[in-house]
Formats: C-alpha cells, structure tokens, sequence
C-alpha cells in the first residue's frame, strides 16, 4: 500500500477533497501530474477507495447501542446519530465527512478512467479500468445506501438517489441531479458488469488493499442482496468461493483468535494477510480509540442477548466464541481495530488516526447467500449454510446439539413460517459477526426493523419502520450544488 506522501503527490483531482469548508463539488482539478502509464493510474486508484468510516455512526443508530450512563465520553458524532437528529460537523466520524470523502474517490475513479480512454484503452490498462469502474460503483453504492431511501422495486422510480457522476470536474458550480434510487443502482450494476471482467489479481502488489476477483464478487453479492435479485446474490458468492471453501477462509475464532490479548486481536483483525479480509481500506477515523468509552455504547444484555451466554440464549442455543471485554463493566466490545496514529510533524503531539476497516469479508459473502437461499425457499441449502458458520464460531462445536434446524428456529422465533424463520437466523448471524463494524444499520434499512432506543433517565425514542429519518441528510453545502435535501 503506498504512503499517504506518495498518494498525494500523485493525486491529480482535488475537486472532491472536501474535507474542509470547501462547498460540495466547487473546485478545479489540478493537472500537475500526467497520467501517461499504467503505474502512474495505478498509483492514483489507491486513492479511489474512501478515506472516511462509517462505522462510528451507523453503530450508535442500530440497536446494538444503548444508553450507558455512566461512560465518560459524549460527542455529537455518537449522541446524535443515537437520537437520529441530523449529525451536526463535517470532520471525520460525520457522515458529512463520509460523503465528502466517497466524492473524492469518485474523482479519482473518474480521472482514472478519462486518463486511460485517452491513452486509447488498449489492453495495458485493462485492470485500472476494471479497478476505476468497481471504486466508482462502490463510493456511489454506500452513499445511496445511507444518503437515499432503501431500494425497494416498488418505489426506486420515484425514491431520491444521489449524483452519479461519470466524469472528471472541468468547471466549477456544475449543475448536478440526485435522480432516483433506480438510476443510481442501473448505473452500479452497469459499472459492476464492466468491471469485474477487467479485474486482474496479479496487478497489485498487496491485494488486501484493492478490488481483487473476489472481492469484486463479494461487492456484487452484497449488491444484490440489497437490490433483492438473489439467485445473483448466489451466483457471485459461487463464483468467489467457487470450490465451497468458506470454512478454509473464514475467522478462526474458536482457535487461534480465542488464544489472542485484546491487543494481539486488535493488531491481527485487520491484517491484509487475514484471509477473512477479501478487502480494507485505511480511514481516517477515531473509532479505534473512543469506541469503548462512548456513552451511547454496547451494555452486558445487548452483547449477551447476541452472542449468547451470561444467562441468556440465542437461536444456536450456546454461547459464540467471540471475545468480550469490558470497560467500567458498562461498556461491552469485542476489540477488532487498532488506530494507526500520524503525527502532523515529527516533534508534533497532535495528528489523525487512521484505522483499517474490512469492506468485504468471507463471512458476509457466506451469511448474504444463506439469506438469499431462505429468500428463494432453498431452506436445506439456507441451512447448510447457516451451519457452516455456526460450526467455526462455537467452541466445540456439535452438529447434535448446536446445528440449525426448520424446526429449532421456529421454534425460537415462534413462528410457523421456515423463511422467516431462518432469514432472522441468517440476520443474528450478521448481527453477531459484525458487532462493532456498522453493518448491523443496513440489515436494519432492509428488513424495515423497528429500532428502540432508551435513556437512564426513562425515556424510549423509538425509530419505526417509516420513519424519515432512516435516511441520513444530504450535506447542506450540497444545496449549493443544486441538490434536494431529504425530506424531514
């Protein structure tokens, strides 16, 4: 992975760095450096991928969070997204500042592509673009899938989207259009279906850090599922894993990461030679620090009633290997980042923290198929796969006593219905797997699942299904870009 020097001395779009006052989309490219070689594009897409974390909002909104009164540590980018009020500043943990940040890897995404279409996009450059068009699609994925309503066939027509923009800034103040929810997925699928094929593994030099093969179908998978086309969903965590060989990539935490310190596994959850890690990305991000100490945090019967144990079972009916700790014995986490600080100067005492986020990983491309069998009425094959991750997160694990079954979910959802029943399966699995990373927030937007938010002094702030502010606000510079704020 290059050093941040060596991504901005490359750099040659600056229209979309925004992290600082600049209004949405309101600065000229800067063309000091010729994109006229392979490496030198190559060099550029390091930074398509977005420097910004999601995870430090997309946490406190779920239902993974609760009022831990008693944690010293209240800010507005954890107390507002908990509240759901729009999150007040546009510096890093915002979602102000993750929308800044997707925009300026679009750029460069684009700048990329404009460089080789130039060069005549022969076959040398066959990866970049593959890489280019996957970047792109990424960035405008996240952002519609936090900035504009869920994608529901019935309403994607008319649902706002966000830009999608294809092509490098020439001007300043363009005029841009959010269009609709169904445009901006047309215009992801396009760029996934482009993509994928030009992808070559060998190109990089540290795969982790990039859209290798299997990551792109990861990405596909997870696109799909929420576009709801699951025999697509199936077909791509297929061709990623085309020998069925989750198990073989998968966490080990019944093994090696149950041995680990709260250090050792915050230093090895995210290593580019964890195989686990189809894709990270560096973000600029506190998280990795004050995650623990948050007020709005993770409590004893939140942690317990996911993973089971401490007097309380979930569907497998055991507790899951996951490693707990505790801070002031309010909070409760599982210690999966490790922050990478810069200093500003060598004698500095101030900087940023950077942390490495897993964007795809083995186990969601694994629980997203078993979802997508349930969603299609492929129970047993639903099941096997459900089975499959149980089998690596329960320490010694016994298919009699702790294998999934029709009859053992129904019976713990109580429900009669077997799809239903296993699709809550498939999305505590979720939950479980990825306490702590923001994912839990999506399974929330596509399932339309009601969350209840509680206060020490008694109050209940309830998030139904509807409400308006599952989708977050637009950024307010962006209305200088012409664009429609979020209804309210």
């Amino acid at each position: 992975m290059k050093s941040l020097k060596n991504i901005l001395s490359i750099l040659t779009v600056t229209s979309f760095v925004m992290v600082s006052c600049n209004s949405f989309l309101d600065q000229l490219p800067d063309q000091r450096t010729e994109l006229n070689t392979p490496g030198k594009i190559s060099e550029l897409l390091v930074t398509a991928y977005p420097g910004a974390n999601y995870i430090t909002f997309m946490e406190a909104m779920s239902d993974n969070v609760t009022d831990n009164f008693g944690m010293g540590n209240v800010e507005n980018i954890n107390t507002d997204p908990y509240f759901w009020r729009d999150v007040q500043g546009i510096n890093q943990d915002t979602p102000t500042f993750y929308w800044n940040n997707c925009y300026s890897a679009i750029a460069a995404s684009n700048q990329a592509l404009e460089a080789i279409e130039l060069l005549g996009d022969g076959p040398a450059y066959s990866s970049q673009k593959g890489e280019a068009l996957l970047t792109r699609a990424y960035s405008h994925f996240m952002l519609v899938s936090l900035f504009s309503k869920m994608y529901d066939p019935t309403t994607a027509d008319t649902d706002l989207g966000i830009p999608y923009v294809l092509e490098p800034e020439k001007v300043v103040w363009k005029d841009y259009d959010r269009k609709t929810v169904a445009y901006v997925y047309e215009q992801i699928e396009k760029d996934l279906k482009e993509g994928i094929p030009l992808i070559n593994d060998n190109n990089y030099e540290v795969p982790g850090y990039h859209f290798t093969r299997r990551a792109a179908h990861a990405f596909a998978a997870r696109f799909y599922l929420f576009k709801g086309d699951y025999q697509k969903v199936i077909d791509h965590a297929e061709i990623a894993f085309p020998s069925n060989n989750y198990v073989n990539s998968m966490r080990a935490w019944t093994t090696t990461y149950k041995e680990w310190t709260a250090e050792a596994l915050s230093l090895n959850y995210t290593k580019a030679t964890e195989s686990s890690n189809l894709l990270l990305a560096q973000t600029t991000s506190w998280w990795a620090r004050r995650f623990r100490g948050y007020r709005y945090s993770t409590s004893n019967e939140i942690i317990y009633s996911v993973f089971g144990g401490s007097g309380r079972v979930n569907v497998i009916g055991t507790q899951m290997a996951y490693n707990v700790w505790s801070q002031s014995n309010l909070s409760f986490y599982v210690r999966k980042f490790s922050e990478h600080f810069v200093r500003t100067s060598i004698n500095a005492t101030t900087g940023r923290g950077y942390v490495m986020v897993p964007l795809f990983t083995t186990e969601e491309v694994l629980l997203s198929r078993a979802e997508a069998h349930a969603m299609l009425g492929n129970n047993e094959a639903a099941l096997q796969d459900l089975n499959t991750f149980v089998s690596q997160r329960v320490v010694n694990y016994s298919p009699s006593n702790h294998s999934l079954t029709e009859q053992k979910v129904r019976s713990y959802y109580g429900t009669e219905d077997s799809k239903e029943a296993i699709v809550k399966a498939a999305l505590d699995m979720r939950r479980a797997e990825f306490m702590h990373e923001g994912l839990r927030w999506f399974d929330i937007l596509r399932h339309k699942i009601p969350v209840t938010h509680r206060t020490s002094t008694g109050e209940t702030h309830v998030l139904a299904a509807d409400d308006l502010r599952r989708v977050l606000q637009i950024p307010e510079d962006a209305l200088q870009a012409g664009l429609e704020l979020n209804p309210r």
